[in-house]
């Protein structure tokens, strides 16, 4: 059993399949924001269906970009070969 999540995971012949669950679970998602009652959302846009999926992207992408400038740009991040 694990091993055909691996696979289905990990192959490059499952990519089509993986892209369409992507999409599915992405639209899934997307759907059931509409279900969710706003009345207690203090700003206008807290009102806004896909709100919390839109910041939510902005801050994962915003944390990425961040640490890799912050590694390469500011010399945080050592090379690989660092401790031999």
């Amino acid at each position: 059993m694990i091993q055909r999540l691996v696979n289905f995971f990990g192959e490059p012949r499952f990519q089509e399949q993986r892209k369409r669950l992507f999409y599915f679970a992405l639209a899934l998602t997307l759907l059931a924001d509409f279900l969710v009652p706003r009345e207690h959302a203090e700003q206008f846009w807290e009102g806004l269906p896909g709100w919390g999926a839109f910041y939510g992207f902005l801050a994962c992408f915003l944390i990425i970009f961040v640490s890799k400038f912050l590694g390469h740009r500011c010399k945080l991040m050592q090379r690989e070969d660092y401790y031999d």
